[in-house]
């Protein structure tokens, strides 16, 4: 990708994330209206709003690109460029009236005939006014301060992420590691944003983020601002649509959280 088209598709990413996010910021404190409700998920008509606030932004701004979001397709899927997009990353926090949401939209070039790589990231979380980017490739920044991954190598020093999927499956394999892994480290954290917890992965405020059963969309970003920042992005595609499992962390912690997993299935 040449640096001018990084520039300004950078630029169009941080303009939506940050539309998206000041319409979240002005329905903060009014009733929520809900289009869809599950057992353990809830779909907000302002979910929808945030995507076509995005949609528009890209897709006028970059016309012949794709676009992948949790609420839906839009423009050309046959092309070699597509914006993964998350309108709101923690829509049940957002709901509550807990300010711990926000806003995530990638860019990815095509590698492969059915791989895509990120090249260009933004998460912008509206409460904090704080703005995560990365280019691949370049450094990853915090309201245009580079950051970099925390330097803590021993899990009795780190703050783990930990995020469990909707389905019983998940459930009866992960608990397990949970209830192991909060008595090998600090502290175990679940806060209800993945993009979130792999930007503070980045920013070093969080050491290991780990989930199984994630959407792309909530990690497209995320992903490559850990990576930028100077952390391991490892992710394994599962069944399912768009489904991953992935462990992010500050390079020095995988294998050790690892063997904890281990450990916790085989008891």
């Amino acid at each position: 990708m040449l640096p001018t088209r990084q520039k300004k598709a950078l630029a169009c990413a941080v303009r939506a994330a940050k539309a998206a996010g000041q319409l979240m910021r002005r329905n903060q404190d009014s009733t929520k209206k809900i289009n869809s409700r599950t057992r353990h998920d809830i779909k907000l008509d302002l979910d929808v709003r945030c995507q076509k606030t995005i949609e528009k932004i890209l897709l006028e701004t970059f016309p012949g690109t794709g676009m992948l979001g949790e609420e839906g397709l839009a423009g050309s899927a046959e092309s070699d460029w597509r914006w993964v997009v998350d309108p709101i990353d923690g829509t049940i926090n957002f709901t509550y009236g807990i300010p711990h949401a926000c806003v995530s939209v990638a860019l990815q070039e095509r590698v492969s005939a059915d791989q895509f790589e990120t090249v260009v990231g933004a998460v912008y979380d509206p409460f904090c006014d704080e703005l995560w980017t990365a280019v691949r490739g370049g450094p990853a920044r915090l309201n245009g301060r580079i950051i970099h991954v925390s330097q803590r190598a021993e899990l009795k020093n780190a703050i783990v992420a930990m995020g469990f999927a909707k389905g019983v499956e998940s459930l009866r394999e992960n608990l397990p590691v949970f209830n192991l892994m909060v008595r090998r480290v600090l502290k175990v954290r679940m806060m209800g944003s993945a993009t979130l917890a792999l930007v503070y992965v980045a920013s070093g405020r969080f050491d290991v983020f780990l989930e199984s059963g994630i959407r792309l969309w909530d990690i497209a970003a995320g992903g490559l601002i850990v990576e930028c920042a100077g952390g391991e992005y490892w992710r394994r595609q599962l069944p399912g649509y768009q489904q991953y499992q992935i462990l992010a962390n500050n390079g020095l912690l995988r294998r050790k959280v690892e063997r904890v997993a281990r450990e916790a299935r085989r008891a």
